[in-house]
């Protein structure tokens, strides 16, 4: 089944910032922020482990336990598994630094075999308090976590995650599965294993106004091709597009700050939001089934979905092509 035929609408909510992602959130504005995207009426959301070490699927288990099962589907993910024990010192989290130093202490430890895939989806089906997760992602089998040793876990993955992943979906117990990643590279390989094969992937922050390039012109066109999907993370691109200071979960460089100020400087002029030009541009792409910003505050979601609502004139995506601030091959915005 595509990706497409599963999700309800092209906006989730993407629910790493209940995981304290960048600061410390009260609980009871983390439960207000999806009781605001359930009110809204987005009925798809993404979760892991790794957020948070749990945190962001304990909460999201108790924001959504008395909302009709049927209504609404959640995806998470699989390759880390969350222990009783306490982290003693600091977490090697990649390029992902101390994203999440305000979740959690609980030790997490990187397993893609297939008893580990077992138990965290086990695991996440008690912190989610529901009886089933519709789609699942093997996460951050990249090498912004792992580095040169990415292969080596990409094929750990294979022979473990990705086997009982298919598995599951010919059982019915899961409806699809695929990769949740930030590189595209992942991806490309996993399209060319003869077998098991992904109902789509999730990809964070290669396909945004920002970066886009690779994505675009490698694979967008087999995801197509193949009648796949692909569900767009981190369309802000951590928040610098939209004014915050973090690019890639850390700091924005000078060069990203101009970028951004470059493109502001053209929505302005046609009077665009920030949040419309991401989305849209996202959205426009004929592979990209769903976009799920992250929300930390219910005021947020309300600004996704009237910037969905924005009407994007072709003219301002000439602009941006003309300055050199969008790939020429990249589809107009939803509302060119």
């Amino acid at each position: 089944m595509a990706l497409k035929d599963i999700l309800p609408g092209r906006l989730g909510f993407g629910a790493a910032p209940l995981g304290n992602m960048f600061r410390a959130i009260p609980e009871d504005e983390a439960l207000a922020t999806v009781e605001a995207a359930w009110q809204d009426g987005i009925r798809y959301f993404d979760n892991a482990p790794f957020y948070g070490a749990g945190l962001a699927e304990l909460r999201m288990g108790i924001a959504l336990k008395d909302k009709p099962r049927d209504d609404y589907v959640i995806s998470t993910k699989v390759g880390r598994i969350v222990l009783d024990e306490v982290e003693q010192g600091a977490r090697d989290n990649g390029e992902k630094g101390d994203v999440f130093a305000h979740g959690r202490a609980n030790k997490v430890i990187n397993d893609y075999s297939a008893d580990a895939t077992l138990r965290s989806i086990e695991d996440s089906l008690k912190r989610l308090q529901t009886d089933r997760i519709d789609i699942v992602w093997v996460h951050d089998v990249a090498q912004d976590f792992y580095g040169d040793a990415w292969l080596e876990q990409f094929e750990s993955a294979r022979m473990g995650a990705f086997k009982v992943l298919d598995r599951l979906k010919g059982e019915g117990v899961i409806k699809a599965w695929g990769l949740g990643v930030n590189r595209v590279e992942p991806i490309e390989i996993l399209l060319d294993l003869d077998a098991p094969q992904p109902d789509g992937s999730l990809l964070a922050g290669r396909y945004t106004l920002l970066d886009h390039g690779r994505a675009l012109q490698r694979l967008m066109p087999r995801i197509l091709e193949r009648d796949l999907g692909i569900v767009v993370g981190g369309p802000y691109s951590s928040g610098v597009l939209v004014g915050g200071p973090n690019f890639e979960y850390a700091p924005a460089s000078a060069e990203i700050l101009a970028k951004v100020a470059s493109i502001k400087a053209i929505a302005d002029r046609y009077g665009i939001s920030m949040k419309a030009a991401g989305l849209h541009f996202a959205l426009a792409q004929p592979a990209v089934a769903a976009v799920i910003p992250g929300a930390s505050r219910p005021a947020r979601i309300a600004e996704d979905r009237a910037a969905l609502t924005e009407k994007v004139p072709p003219q301002f995506w000439g602009a941006l092509r003309d300055a050199g601030l969008i790939d020429p091959a990249a589809p107009f915005g939803a509302g060119g």
